[in-house]
């Protein structure tokens, strides 16, 4: 029996927070076999982001096409791809080898947790018309639908329900709009919206500073969850596969809530603890 292979093609991020590390660690915990590409080169720890650069584009297009010319990738998540030369490429790959990558979650990486930016704005027009199409579902916080919208961020749930159902119009087959960046609310609250039906998905919120990389665990969590379940490009990803990914990261996120990793917690953003399903068999 072979282990279902999954591809993120993202950013770097050092401390292991979020990025590949937290892509790969992520593949791991729920029993696919990750590959990676990466994009682009960050300087960050759990305090902020010091510098970014971006991998060269041919560089880029290699490894991508190392792995699709050798292993047979049931799922991919681009994450953080810097600027738009090595986005059109990234683009350019899709549109010659689609079926090669399966299924695609597109999160659009643009800011930190911290607040840094992670991605060029010439990058996100190509995002908006090249990528966005390509996938089978986008992630965006509401921070960042609002901008490959052109509007303002979504301050209520009605309102990410109404900003998923526009990225539906503006080409993506479904949408994941995050909720963790409204206030004011007890619980917190993503919308799915696909062509057929338009789901709200809550969950509690954990009172932590602990949620570096939650963006990039919940990306790669629902390309592994789709993968393993058998989604595929004609059915596109499962509610359920959206959920079982969820439901990962809320454990993640109460697992690590308490965590004191860096030397200033107090200053930073911790990550959450990818691992939780190894930590309770161990019983951590």
């Amino acid at each position: 029996m072979n282990p279902v292979i999954v591809l993120s093609i993202a950013g770097s991020d050092p401390s292991g927070g979020a990025g590949i590390q937290a892509d790969l660690k992520t593949f791991a915990a729920l029993g696919v076999y990750g590959t990676a590409a990466l994009a682009g080169l960050t300087v960050q720890n759990t305090v902020g982001v010091r510098d970014a650069r971006p991998v060269d584009p041919d560089l880029v297009r290699a490894q991508v096409v190392a792995v699709l010319d050798d292993l047979p990738v049931a799922a991919t998540k681009l994450g953080m791809l810097s600027n738009a030369a090595v986005a059109a490429t990234v683009a350019d790959l899709l549109e010659e080898r689609r079926d090669e990558f399966g299924l695609v979650v597109l999160d659009p990486v643009m800011i930190a947790t911290s607040g840094d930016a992670l991605l060029s704005d010439d990058a996100v027009d190509i995002v908006r018309t090249r990528l966005l199409p390509l996938a089978d579902v986008i992630t965006p916080n509401a921070p960042e639908a609002a901008v490959l919208l052109e509007l303002p961020a979504a301050t209520d749930t009605d309102g990410l329900v109404d900003q998923a159902t526009a990225l539906l119009r503006l080409g993506a087959r479904a949408a994941l709009v995050k909720g963790g960046h409204l206030t004011g609310e007890t619980d917190m609250t993503d919308v799915y919206a696909t062509a057929d039906s338009t789901a709200l998905l809550s969950g509690p919120r954990f009172d932590t500073r602990n949620t570096h990389g939650t963006g990039c665990t919940l990306s790669s969590a629902v390309a592994a969850c789709a993968a393993l379940r058998g989604d595929t490009i004609a059915s596109g990803v499962s509610l359920e596969a959206v959920q079982e990914a969820r439901d990962y990261l809320m454990r993640a996120i109460e697992s690590g809530a308490h965590w004191r990793l860096g030397r200033t917690p107090e200053l930073g953003h911790g990550p959450v603890n990818h691992l939780v399903g190894r930590a309770e068999s161990l019983g951590l």
